[in-house]
């Protein structure tokens, strides 16, 4: 197996790498037929187009644009999912392309979190008293509305991901491209998503709020009574033990979906499917081998949840490596190469 040294898109020298990596980052759009790239016994670098052990990979481009990809082309595909692997290139791509991730996973982070903050703090007023039923639709309404803003910011987050790892030009105006590309769908396509995982949460819901929220509203209205608050802090612990085997049993159907329909959007935002067609196709792909993703999502979760060592903080820098490791898998499963 021959071994080159590749010049990056940032001007870096990578290798000694293998024919195979050079022929997956031309799948994913990191080199092209103008890449400088050298054998091991090269004394310079060369256009990777005169490399003729690489022509079969360059030929689709010379034919001009690939064919729109469908659900169809892609259930036809089989691979797999390194997840040390998707790790360690979302921190690499991360580490090379630190303002672009860090500025467009800061700008996202900020808007969702001020929206959330609008749409909730108007009901946290009155929703601890109000009747169990319009708690627990409050839920389901707070998703829909939130969605309105978090469906095309996360979409316009992925593609300025993607983007990065195919080393495309991109900046921080392109999270807001799903506002103009794909509204409507990637809007639907969150909508769906969350109103699924808030289903399977129901059941927790009505113990959580018929159990604990009437316990919550009354410490709220004795803040001037210490002891009051005191009497009912057992209570309180007891309604919370009894919500946890529930939340546990919710989470299972939650966590399976969750990760099941987890490239709806990326698929909405980068090829242009439908709500209903993406969602499909991430079920169909992503139960092939649900496991790997499963097992990459909880790694990523955790790689991510360091940030919370940093007084949260951290979390705006440990976010963007969980996002790149999911777009690696993405592109794994997705991307313009068959594996």
């Amino acid at each position: 197996m021959a071994n080159y040294f590749v010049i990056g898109g940032d001007h870096k020298e990578y290798g000694p790498v293998t024919d195979t990596d050079v022929q997956q980052w031309l799948a994913e759009g990191r080199l092209n037929s103008e890449s400088q790239i050298k054998a091991e016994s090269d004394a310079e670098f060369r256009r990777l187009a005169l490399f003729p052990e690489f022509a079969t990979f360059l030929a689709p481009a010379a034919t001009g644009p690939l064919p729109p990809q469908t659900a169809k082309d892609f259930l036809a595909r089989d691979y797999e999912i390194d997840i040390g692997d998707c790790i360690s290139r979302g921190f690499n791509v991360y580490k090379e392309n630190f303002g672009v991730l860090f500025g467009a996973t800061l700008v996202a982070l900020i808007i969702q979190m001020a929206c959330g903050a609008i749409f909730n703090l108007p009901a946290s007023r009155f929703i601890l008293s109000a009747p169990l039923a319009v708690q627990l639709g409050y839920g389901g309404v707070y998703s829909l509305v939130l969605a309105l803003v978090n469906g095309p910011m996360i979409g316009g987050l992925f593609l300025v991901y993607l983007k990065t790892i195919r080393g495309q030009g991109t900046g921080l105006g392109e999270v807001f491209a799903g506002f103009q590309r794909a509204f409507l769908q990637l809007f639907l396509g969150t909508v769906m998503t969350s109103l699924i995982t808030f289903a399977c949460m129901l059941p927790f819901n009505f113990v959580w709020q018929s159990r604990v929220n009437p316990l919550l509203l009354k410490m709220q209205q004795m803040q001037t009574d210490p002891a009051g608050i005191h009497e009912i802090m057992p209570q309180l612990m007891s309604g919370t033990l009894h919500s946890l085997p529930v939340l546990l049993i919710c989470m299972i159907p939650a966590t399976f979906f969750t990760v099941s329909f987890q490239f709806t959007l990326p698929l909405i935002i980068d090829k242009g499917m439908s709500f209903g067609e993406a969602m499909k196709t991430s079920w169909h792909l992503v139960l092939r081998h649900w496991w790997q993703l499963f097992g990459l999502t909880v790694v990523a979760g955790l790689v991510a949840a360091l940030g919370l060592l940093g007084c949260c903080i951290g979390l705006v820098f440990t976010i963007p490596i969980a996002v790149a490791a999911m777009m690696f898998a993405y592109e794994t499963i997705f991307g313009t190469k068959k594996n």
